[in-house]
């Protein structure tokens, strides 16, 4: 049954496992991972990334929709599928007078997908969940102590392993589920250094933690055909509070710089202390209008309700309600087009707004972005390489806090293989 694997694998095999053997250290430098769990990445990629992130109501037969489980069942009866990417991301930061960019390039997700029976179909992959990773300094002038030095510092990454299957219950209702296991670690660490007081003590404050464990989320797609080859397809995802075990260790101490040198007076110490992290309900929702290999139009809402969830047993007062919406699209000319490869290019463009879920100084913090986007065939061959551009702003100046004018560049690849198929020879 299963015959060879073509160049395109062997090579994409060797490229995921390098990218994997770093894919624990991918990070951001946004202010704003400081809180929570950090930056919470999108819940779609690959073609999708050019298309807003809409997603939840797509279903495509040669790529892998890794944000709704029901998708799985509609690819190709005698389809193996392997996608992987990666994405840059470049920013502009500006918080009253102050000024600074950067740029981060990391490994986003790799996913295989393939049938098991004509109605049942399988997807397994690696997604990252949230990254952390900032450097923040600043100076405060006070009448008691004089000049104090802040400094914030932040890293890690938490990761989703996931294995899922969907299945056709008729020809039109589609059902899934993902199991994933959660996993990484991260850490936050502050200090405040007098300058002008040598009396005073300085402060420090150590925290390490990390996650595991197992989680699971359901998935529904229900198709509607229409006239003249087109359809309508509604589809919705769904989590129950998620619960996670967690290792957090702490450290807070008081230190006095003197000419023999320091005195260290320990305030707090937890020595990889066992607790829990329980994630929030969330919901989605997402139709799309299709013709296939001719257009596609897609929309999503999505909610998360960070307002109940609890990190190392505790609410967190900077969390608040996670509200996405989506708008994507996809046109292709002329997807059989033997004399112009440009009529087969798949073009893309979408948009979100986002209410993400941290509330800081009494400020939700918000995102608007714009993407565009190309998918390009491989000749002879269903596999495609999937490019996307998006640019956007994040946050405010108002309040003492950060607005990121960011630009970002995704490559993603998606390779198509037979691997079902018997052939006979006379």
């Amino acid at each position: 049954m299963l015959k060879r694997l073509n160049g395109f694998f062997v090579l994409g095999l060797l490229l995921v496992s390098s990218l994997f053997s770093f894919a624990q250290n991918e990070n951001t430098s946004s202010p704003y991972s400081r809180f929570g769990l950090g930056d919470i990445q999108p819940y779609s990629f690959g073609r999708f990334a050019a298309m807003g992130g809409a997603s939840i109501g797509s279903r495509h037969n040669i790529q892998i929709n890794t944000s709704n489980p029901a998708s799985y069942s509609s690819i190709d009866s005698l389809t193996f599928i392997f996608e992987f990417g990666a994405d840059g991301r470049f920013s502009d930061f500006k918080s009253g007078d102050s000024k600074f960019t950067s740029s981060d390039v990391n490994f986003r997700y790799f996913a295989l997908s393939w049938p098991i029976t004509d109605r049942v179909a399988t997807s397994m992959g690696v997604l990252p969940y949230s990254d952390k990773g900032y450097e923040i300094l600043y100076e405060e002038n006070s009448t008691e102590f004089g000049r104090a030095v802040h400094s914030y510092a932040g890293s890690g990454t938490i990761s989703k392993a996931f294995l899922g299957a969907g299945f056709d219950i008729t020809e039109s209702l589609s059902v899934g589920a993902n199991l994933y296991y959660l996993f990484g670690s991260q850490s936050n660490n502050s200090t405040i250094f007098f300058l002008d007081d040598n009396s005073a003590y300085d402060y420090s404050e150590i925290e390490r933690s990390r996650i595991r464990d197992f989680a699971y989320q359901l998935g529904v797609q229900y198709d509607i055909p229409l006239k003249n080859d087109k359809f309508l397809t509604i589809g919705g995802t769904f989590e129950n509070k998620p619960e996670f075990t967690a290792f957090q260790n702490l450290l807070r101490q008081n230190i006095l710089q003197t000419s023999q040198g320091a005195l260290v007076d320990t305030l707090e110490f937890k020595d990889e202390e066992r607790t829990t992290i329980e994630l929030p309900t969330t919901f989605s929702l997402g139709v799309s209008f299709a013709k296939l290999n001719k257009f596609e139009l897609n929309a999503d809402y999505y909610f998360a309700k960070w307002s109940d969830a609890k990190l190392f047993g505790n609410t967190v007062a900077e969390l608040t309600n996670q509200r996405r919406f989506s708008v994507g699209g996809e046109f292709i000319p002329e997807s059989t087009s033997i004399r112009s490869y440009l009529k087969k290019i798949k073009y893309r463009a979408g948009f979100h707004y986002e209410k993400s879920y941290l509330r800081i100084n009494s400020q939700q913090i918000n995102e608007i972005g714009m993407s565009f986007g190309l998918g390009l065939p491989v000749n002879r061959s269903k596999s495609s390489i999937n490019l996307a551009f998006e640019f956007g702003r994040k946050g405010t100046v108002k309040k003492d806090l950060i607005r990121e004018n960011y630009t970002k560049l995704s490559l993603y690849l998606n390779l198509h293989d037979t691997w079902f198929f018997q052939r006979k020879f006379d």
